[in-house]
């Protein structure tokens, strides 16, 4: 394969084939922004946009979309679904605006012969007769071969047949799709390049599904085949399995074959965000290139090997993606972890404050799978305020609440050496477990001091598992002063303020 001022082009379907994802329909204001957003930001080089004759929903969606691109210069690169139907689908494009058809044919005998029930000559017959009046009209057209993995695999000599009747036709794209996700990388490789012998003159695209986990793969095959144009679509969007992602496609094109590719990167992350939302299906956290998670280090090994000398850092870097690499807080934490995320927030500790901080992130991570940055200030606050007394410590809890029904507590409680069982009812989990403590302070002669103030907080960002810090205000003989506790349970939190403020108490009066 010769790299040497070979660019590959990418054509979207996120709004065609995407759109057949199950449960997904783009509202006729989506299709636009998706199709701006593509085109001038992502800057792909086409993208196919609907289905012809769905309905006139979508003929006002496909025409919105084609005014806009008309204005901008961009309506060749607009690309629309239709049928061998003679006049029904062209003429429907061309009332929306379009000017190019994506003519969807038979690829594969056993379509045309069981569900066409027509020999492959009345097909071609068919689709000769729609090509010449597409031309008629002013359309450019691509022509689909339908199924032909499978064709190319059962009987090629259809396959041969169908593309020498048609190659003189005025198709600009012969596109190939493997429509059910079957073949493997090697056999896309051993017939794309087949196929690009037997006819040189011809411009194929590949348009590669995802059934077997394997559309990347084979789209990067059919580069190295010989193909110069790939269908993809925004989060693997399709049918079943969905179709090739464009992230990885493209970013594979580029970090691993050194091939031209238009998109552009920055805008990657922002794209699937916008079809994310508009077509309700979530991305999972770890998908490449755009998912949460992908440039976040969780282990503290792996923070450690960044910090001298990134050493678990590779050319698929964050930045490139307008994005930033992080470093979970967790069980899982390492000195270095922390060290990474005090940096971002401009903190700075003593080596052993450091030490205590990275022991409560550890704690906390048992109850919590990931610690933010944001969370941090809240768990250093409490580690340095905290003077680590251990005259009582509070082995193990539950609560209960009901609606209509009032709170309980059932607590066991380590007391100088001795473990005491206590249970409350109460109005709310932390009144329970205040009367439960209650309990056991009584019969050690330990008095509580009058709750003053009681305030919760989480982190801005408005998470909800974010941890959460309840501060409470307690006032005795003496004076007023303040408790901190840390949990991703607010209840929790504001029990382990109390217990740090019954250590202080039961320190001061020994």
């Amino acid at each position: 394969m010769n790299k040497q001022n070979r660019q590959v082009k990418i054509l979207d379907t996120t709004l065609r084939d995407g759109e057949q994802t199950h449960g997904v329909s783009f509202s006729p204001p989506e299709k636009l922004n998706i199709a701006k957003a593509l085109l001038e930001q992502l800057r792909v080089d086409r993208i196919e946009v609907a289905s012809a004759r769905v309905s006139e929903g979508e003929k006002a969606a496909v025409s919105g979309i084609i005014q806009w691109a008309d204005s901008v210069g961009l309506a060749d690169k607009v690309e629309v679904l239709g049928f061998a139907d003679f006049k029904k689908s062209v003429d429907w494009i061309r009332d929306a605006g379009g000017r190019v058809i994506n003519l969807l044919a038979k690829g594969s005998e056993k379509h045309c012969t069981n569900q066409l029930q027509q020999t492959l000559a009345q097909h071609v017959g068919g689709v000769r007769k729609t090509i010449n009046y597409a031309h008629k009209k002013g359309l450019a057209v691509n022509l689909y071969l339908e199924d032909w993995s499978n064709g190319y695999r059962d009987s090629p000599d259809y396959v041969y047949e169908m593309v020498s009747r048609l190659q003189n036709s005025g198709i600009k794209h012969f596109m190939l799709p493997d429509t059910l996700g079957v073949m493997t990388p090697d056999e896309v490789y051993e017939s794309l390049t087949d196929m690009i012998a037997r006819f040189p003159d011809c411009e194929f695209d590949f348009h590669p599904h995802n059934d077997y986990g394997l559309g990347t793969a084979n789209a990067l095959a059919a580069v190295k085949a010989g193909i110069s144009s790939i269908h993809c679509t925004i989060n693997c969007l399709g049918e079943r399995a969905g179709n090739a992602s464009l992230a990885e496609v493209a970013v594979n094109l580029k970090d691993r074959m050194g091939l031209d590719v238009c998109i552009d990167e920055t805008h990657l992350v922002r794209l699937s965000q916008m079809v994310e939302n508009f077509s309700g299906k979530r991305m999972a956290e770890n998908m490449p290139i755009v998912g949460d998670d992908v440039f976040t280090q969780t282990s503290g090994i792996h923070a450690d090997g960044d910090k001298k000398g990134g050493l678990y850092q590779t050319d698929l870097s964050p930045e490139r993606f307008s994005r930033r690499r992080s470093y979970a807080l967790g069980k899982m934490s390492g000195k270095a972890s922390l060290l990474k995320n005090l940096e971002k927030l401009d903190v700075s500790l003593t080596e052993e404050n450091t030490e205590k901080v990275l022991r409560r992130v550890v704690e906390l991570g048992d109850s919590k799978k990931t610690i933010t940055s944001e969370d941090l200030p809240f768990i250093i606050a409490e580690v340095l305020e905290s003077k680590d007394y251990n005259h009582i410590e509070l082995t193990s809890y539950s609560l209960t609440s009901g609606l209509d029904l009032a709170s309980t507590a059932s607590i066991r409680v380590r007391i100088g050496d001795a473990v005491e069982l206590s249970a409350g009812s109460g109005n709310g989990g932390f009144d329970a477990f205040m009367t439960a403590i209650g309990k056991v302070l009584k019969r050690h002669e330990i008095s509580l001091p009058r709750l003053v103030d009681y305030e919760v907080r989480i982190p801005r960002g408005g998470r909800t598992n974010a941890l959460t810090e309840a501060t409470i205000t307690w006032q005795d003989e003496k004076d007023i002063f303040k408790t901190r506790g840390v949990h991703s349970n607010q209840v929790f939190a504001a029990m382990n303020a109390t217990m740090r403020m019954i250590n202080m108490r039961i320190h001061n009066q020994q």
